[in-house]
């Protein structure tokens, strides 16, 4: 069920502690490293940079551990559909067309240290539970699986789905459930410790994108009908709809600490939500503008920095947006891709961000003062 032989995770290089303050690095050499599980890494350092049109990227100060200030990570043979870092930071995983998940080591030489094969579809959405120690995915293959981390080896498959799963994602805290979203119209939760699903909520219409609120006692699930559905896991029916967005939903992201959900769309909006309890009035917070999605029509992902001070998503004209939460501005655009970008996300202790696309390939990149918009 997995390509597991000698899976070993790595360890964070700084016993899990965030880094000291940036320090200067001038030159990083190209490296490239071998493969492992079928993966490749180009590490840019600053002369590379500097060959590619950035000026005076050679003297930029550092802001991470990484081995270079941008890494690019090869080796999928089809078009990435997802990719998340663990929540502690020490590894990334990624996956999609070609039905295999890859782990990847954030640090040292960034290897491809174990793939993980099961999967009779494309894995379109994957999740690590709160400490790491399970990731899970979803697939066209209509299944939900939970691997375990320590071993590589499927844990779980879940069966319950009659179409393809589109999304699914883990509680944050309490019992072990995981919220799994279909083209059948359901959003079904499963508890790990149980066969068949402990809730199933119905929709008329395909679920493109799903997640908890922070106590996993309500679940948000967003349609191709435009709509966000907010579900009463105790009651088992809805408990209010958010209708802003005029086209499909293709992600949802809970802010860290639980106040704000942010939704992507191909109405070329991303929208910030306040889903705390006690929230009068209209539930639109904040509008963010400039990403792009077209006729692939992609589930293009979108998602939160540590702090909640910004927000990111994948976009089909090839650049990686990020945005300020208190401004609403653009403050990153960072080009690259070669295709559409579908995933983004925030290294959970230093200032990198992930990004992976239809164009095979996925990159990690240090935030700095120098790259702002």
């Amino acid at each position: 069920m997995a390509d597991s032989e000698g899976f070993k995770r790595p360890e964070m290089p700084f016993g899990g502690k965030a880094p000291p303050p940036p320090y200067q690095h001038v030159q990083t050499p190209v490296r490239k490293s071998g493969r492992e599980n079928g993966g490749q890494v180009v590490a840019y350092g600053g002369q590379q940079l500097m060959a590619t049109g950035i000026a005076g990227a050679d003297q930029i100060p550092r802001t991470s551990r990484l081995p270079a200030p941008i890494m690019l990570y090869t080796g999928h043979e089809g078009e990435i559909m997802t990719a998340r870092f663990s929540t502690d930071g020490s590894i990334f995983a990624s996956a999609g067309y070609d039905q295999k998940i890859f782990l990847w080591n954030v640090y040292d030489e960034g290897e491809n240290f174990a793939t993980l094969k099961g999967h009779t579809g494309t894995v379109m959405d994957l999740h690590f539970n709160t400490d790491s120690s399970a990731l899970f995915t979803c697939s066209t293959d209509k299944t939900v699986r939970i691997w375990d981390m320590e071993t590589g080896t499927c844990k779980r498959k879940f069966k319950s789905h009659l179409e393809i799963v589109n999304s699914c994602h883990p509680a944050r805290r309490g019992p072990q459930l995981v919220a799994s979203a279909s083209d059948d119209g359901f959003v079904l939760v499963h508890d790990l410790r149980l066969r068949d699903p402990v809730k199933k909520f119905e929709n008329r219409f395909a679920q493109t994108a799903v997640s908890f609120n922070d106590t996993a006692e309500y679940v948000f699930a967003g349609n191709i009908e435009n709509d966000i559905v907010c579900y009463d896991m105790r009651k088992g029916e809805a408990d209010f709809t958010l209708e802003h967005h005029m086209d499909t939903i293709t992600s949802l992201a809970l802010s860290p600490d639980g106040s704000y959900l942010l939704s992507n769309s191909m109405d070329q909006t991303l929208l910030m939500f306040d889903v705390r309890p006690y929230c009068e009035g209209d539930r639109l917070n904040s509008i963010f503008r400039g990403h792009e999605h077209n006729f692939e029509r992609n589930l293009l992902k979108c998602t939160w920095s540590p702090d909640g001070q910004w927000v990111s998503a994948g976009s089909a004209d090839r650049f990686v947006y990020v945005w300020d939460i208190d401004t609403g501005r653009i403050a990153y655009k960072l080009p690259g891709h070669q295709g559409s970008v579908v995933a983004t996300d925030f290294h959970p202790k230093e200032p990198i961000l992930l990004s992976s696309g239809t164009d095979k390939r996925i990159y990690l990149g240090e935030l700095s003062e120098y790259f702002k918009n």
